[in-house]
C-alpha cells in the first residue's frame, strides 16, 4: 500500500518544479536531498528541503533543491532516509521531569514494597540531603501490597531522612514519619479543600496524602537552587532533542520553572519552543474574586524569545484511579462491596470556573483545564460556552486536559466551541494505571480516550506525554504507537484498549506535529514543512510508514534540527553539527 501510494505521489513530485518553478530564493545554507520528506502538508511527500538561516526556503524535488546551492552551501545526501517535522509535546511537566532525573530517588511504576524499601534505603545511605524525594508508586500499590502502615514501612529504611514519594498519577504522595513531622501534619490537621489526609483507625495520619493534601507537604520541601534548576533546564533540552521534540508546553508552570528556562533563553540556549501554562493557585483568589494581575505579572516577567507565557492552567478535578478524585457523571464503584460511593467533585463550580476563564480569555491567555472525569469535561465545556457568549470568539483554543472520559453527547460540542481535547499521558493501552481505573470506574473504564470519535467530529486535538506523571519517559514514539495500535508498546501488558478508537499513522503524526504546534500558538510557524516556516525537523532511523505499527516505538531520531541548527545527532547520523564534520 505504501509503495502504491508513493507511486501515485511520484507524478506530483515530478511536477513540483512546475508548482514552485525554478527556485528564486537566495542561495541556501543547508540543502538536504535524496530523502523521503514527510511534510504533514500538501503534497505529503517530497525529495528535498532547503534552509536559509532559520527558515525553510524550498520543499520539493532534489534536482530543483540543488539549484539553490552556492559555494558556501552545505549539501547533504540522506540516502533515502525519512525526514519529518519536529515533535511538539503539548502537555508535560518538563523541568519537573528533568529535576527528577538529576536529583531524585526513583523506582519503576511496577516496584513492589521490597523494591521501594531497598531503593529508599540506598538513597538514604548515599545522600547528605535531609529530604529524599522521588517515586513513582503505582496507583494500586496499597491494594496490591500488604502495607499495614505506609509511614512506618518507610521509617524502617529511611534512617534520619524525611521521605516524600509521589504516585504514578502525580496527584498523591507517600510520606514517612519525619516528613509528616517536618511538614506539621498531625492528627489535628484539617483536610484541605480538594484533598484528604488519610488516617488510620486511631485518627493518626498514615503517611498518604491525596490530591491537594500533598501540597501541604510540597510547600515545605527544600527548594533547589537556581543553579540546579538551570542544570535541569539544560538536561531537559538534551532529553527532548534526543527524542526529536522541538516544542513543548509546560502544563503547570511555577516561577522556578519559568526562571530556569528564561535563563537559557537569555543565553540563546533553548533548543525547543517553550510554552508555559502558568499554574492558577489558591492565592490567585482574593475576597474580591480572581486576581488576574498576579498571573499577568509572571507572564510579563518571563516572556522572551522561544518562551511564550501566554498560557494558564486550572486544575478542575483529580484522577479516576483508586483515589477516585476525578469528577464523574456516574458514581464510582464502592471501595468495599456494599460500601458508600460517590461521583467525585470539582475544585471549582461553574460560576467560579467561568469567572476565571472569561477573565483569562479576555486577557489573551490560552487556558488548559485539567478535566479527567466526564463530569468535569462537561463543566469545562459549559464554562467555555459561557465564555464564548460573554467575550465573543477570541480565537483562543482552550484545552481540556486528560479528557479520557467524555459523554457521547458532549463529543460534538468540542468543534463548535473550538475546545481542544488534550490527550495525555501515553496511556492509550492496557497498563497498571488502567487496571486501577477499571477497579474504580467499572466496565466503562475500558471505553477510555475516544480518539477516533473526536477526529470524526472535527474536534481540535493535541497529545502530550504528561512526563513525569504516569509515564517513565517523554519518548513520543511510545505514544504514537499506542494511538495507532491501542496496545502496550512494551508488550508487557497484552490486549488492546478500545481498539475501535485506533487511528492511522498519518493522523497520529499530525496530532504530534502540526496540532501540537497549534497548541503552542505556533501553527503558522512550525509543525509542518512549508516554505516560510521555521526549519524544525528531524531525521529518523527508518521510514515509519514502511514498518508495522507494533514497531513504531523502536524509532530512533538520528538528527534534530531546531531553527536551522543541528541540536542533536546520534552516533552514525548523516546530518551532524558542522563542528563534528
Amino acid at each position: 500500500m505504501m509503495k502504491y501510494k508513493l507511486a501515485i505521489l511520484g507524478i506530483p513530485l515530478l511536477l513540483l518544479g512546475a508548482c514552485q518553478t525554478t527556485p528564486v530564493a537566495p542561495a541556501a545554507d543547508l540543502i538536504i536531498h535524496n530523502a523521503r520528506v514527510y511534510t504533514v502538508a500538501e503534497p505529503e511527500w517530497a525529495e528535498a528541503i532547503a534552509v536559509k538561516g532559520d527558515r525553510i526556503v524550498f520543499v520539493g524535488s532534489s534536482s530543483d533543491a540543488i539549484k539553490l546551492a552556492s559555494s558556501s552551501s552545505r549539501v547533504i545526501d540522506l540516502n533515502g532516509a525519512m525526514l519529518m517535522p519536529g515533535i511538539n509535546d503539548a502537555h508535560l511537566h518538563p523541568i519537573t521531569g528533568a529535576m527528577k532525573v538529576l536529583f531524585q530517588c526513583n523506582f519503576p511504576f511496577s516496584a513492589d514494597l521490597a523494591q521501594v524499601q531497598k531503593t529508599v534505603a540506598d538513597c538514604a545511605q548515599n545522600t547528605d540531603r535531609e529530604w529524599i524525594t522521588g517515586g513513582q508508586w503505582d496507583s494500586d500499590f496499597f491494594l496490591n501490597n500488604e502495607v499495614l502502615s505506609p509511614r512506618l514501612a518507610l521509617d524502617k529504611v529511611s534512617g534520619d531522612k524525611a521521605v516524600f514519594l509521589v504516585a504514578d498519577s502525580g496527584h498523591d504522595a507517600w510520606l514517612n514519619s519525619k516528613a509528616l513531622a517536618l511538614t506539621g501534619i498531625t492528627r489535628d490537621s484539617k483536610d484541605p479543600d480538594g484533598g484528604t489526609i488519610v488516617r488510620d483507625a486511631d485518627g493518626e495520619p498514615t503517611g498518604l496524602l491525596l490530591e491537594k493534601a500533598q501540597y501541604l507537604a510540597q510547600s515545605k520541601l527544600p527548594a533547589h537552587s537556581d543553579a540546579e534548576y538551570v542544570q535541569g533546564a539544560h538536561k531537559l533540552m538534551e532529553i527532548a532533542n534526543g527524542f526529536g521534540v522541538t516544542g513543548m508546553k509546560d502544563a503547570s508552570a511555577d516561577p522556578a520553572d519559568m526562571r530556569a528556562l528564561a535563563a537559557l533563553a537569555k543565553n540563546n540556549a533553548l533548543s525547543a519552543h517553550m510554552a508555559m501554562a502558568i499554574n492558577v493557585k489558591k492565592e490567585h483568589w482574593t475576597e474580591q474574586g480572581f486576581a488576574l494581575e498576579r498571573i499577568s505579572d509572571l507572564r510579563d516577567q518571563y516572556a522572551t524569545k522561544n518562551l511564550d507565557t501566554r498560557f494558564a492552567k486550572i486544575f478542575l478535578d483529580g484522577v479516576p484511579t483508586s483515589s477516585r478524585t476525578a469528577a464523574m457523571l456516574a458514581d464510582y464503584l464502592p471501595v468495599n462491596q456494599g460500601g458508600e460511593t460517590h461521583s467525585g467533585d470539582t475544585h471549582f463550580n461553574l460560576a467560579q470556573l467561568s469567572e476565571m476563564l472569561i477573565a483569562l480569555d479576555k486577557e489573551g491567555y490560552t487556558v488548559k483545564i485539567h478535566a479527567a472525569g466526564d463530569g468535569s469535561v462537561r463543566l469545562a465545556l459549559d464554562a467555555i460556552e459561557h465564555t464564548r457568549k460573554t467575550n465573543g470568539d477570541s480565537g483562543l483554543r482552550h484545552e481540556l486536559a486528560h479528557a479520557g472520559y467524555i459523554a457521547p453527547e458532549d463529543i460534538p460540542r468540542f468543534q463548535p466551541l473550538n475546545a481542544v481535547a488534550d490527550f495525555s499521558p501515553f496511556l492509550w493501552h492496557p497498563s497498571p494505571i488502567i487496571d486501577s481505573i477499571v477497579g474504580a470506574v467499572g466496565p466503562r473504564a475500558l471505553e477510555y480516550w475516544p480518539t477516533q470519535d473526536l477526529i470524526k467530529s472535527g474536534a481540535p486535538m493535541l497529545a502530550g506525554s504528561d512526563w513525569p506523571a504516569a509515564v517513565a519517559s517523554m519518548n513520543p514514539w511510545l505514544g504514537i504507537e499506542a494511538l495507532v495500535t491501542r496496545a502496550d508498546p512494551s508488550g508487557v501488558h497484552g490486549g488492546q484498549l478500545w481498539s475501535e478508537q485506533a487511528i492511522s499513522l498519518q493522523q497520529a503524526l499530525k496530532i504530534f506535529t502540526l496540532d501540537g504546534a497549534k497548541a503552542l500558538r505556533m501553527g503558522g510557524k512550525t509543525g509542518s514543512l512549508d516554505v516560510g516556516k521555521l526549519a524544525d525537523f528531524i531525521v529518523l532511523s527508518h521510514n515509519v510508514f514502511e514498518q508495522p505499527g507494533s514497531s513504531i516505538s523502536d524509532t530512533q531520531v538520528m538528527t534534530t534540527v531546531f531553527g536551522g541548527k543541528v541540536v542533536f545527532a546520534r552516533e552514525g547520523a548523516i546530518l551532524r553539527p558542522l563542528n563534528r564534520d
